[in-house]
């Protein structure tokens, strides 16, 4: 996974990036319109989305979405339910028997808060989530986010800061910090 970094908008990094994002979103479009037991049908836009098959041991239930596909790492026994979200393209690794409720929304992409500075790039920071983790129903994981092994973010909570080992995270209460 790559580090927190910056990404100039226009660049050829960035050109490279939104080619594949349309790639994926025509593959995740047929995907999620395949009938659920469809399972070969499933397993060869899973192995061009993520680019290498996905083991039998992750269990992920359309409708699924990504934009990049490629740095979505998934270790055995992982659970994805319906209508989730994976903005991949600074990293996400969710560990083994990490369970993912609907609607879950995990982003390592956005923009710098700077007005000037939001039009011109970027700015990303992979996720990275431990082994046998719950993330509850509506949950949002933002960039540079780690979550601890054995923790429960609770559902609808958004997760802008490490989440420690065994500890249950709640809340989504929106708060003014400056204004500019």
């Amino acid at each position: 996974m790559s580090s927190d970094r910056l990404m100039r908008i226009h660049s050829a990094e960035f050109q490279a990036m939104a080619e594949r994002v349309l790639r994926v979103t025509e593959l995740t479009s047929r995907l999620n319109v395949l009938p659920f037991e469809d399972e070969a049908g499933k397993a060869e836009l899973f192995e061009q989305i993520l680019g290498s098959p996905l083991s039998t041991r992750v269990t992920i239930y359309p409708p699924f979405y990504t934009d990049h596909g490629l740095h979505l790492d998934l270790a055995e026994r992982v659970f994805v339910n319906q209508n989730c979200t994976f903005l991949d393209y600074a990293g996400i690794r969710l560990g083994k028997r990490v369970m993912v409720g609907p609607k879950a929304t995990f982003i390592t992409v956005g923009h710098p808060v700077d007005p000037e500075e939001r039009r011109g790039w970027l700015s990303g920071a992979p996720i990275d989530v431990a082994e046998n983790v719950w993330i509850g129903a509506g949950a949002t994981i933002l960039p540079g986010v780690s979550i601890g092994r054995d923790a429960v973010v609770a559902a609808g909570a958004v997760v802008t800061d490490d989440v420690p080992p065994a500890s249950l995270v709640t809340s989504s209460k929106a708060t003014v910090h400056r204004r500019w």
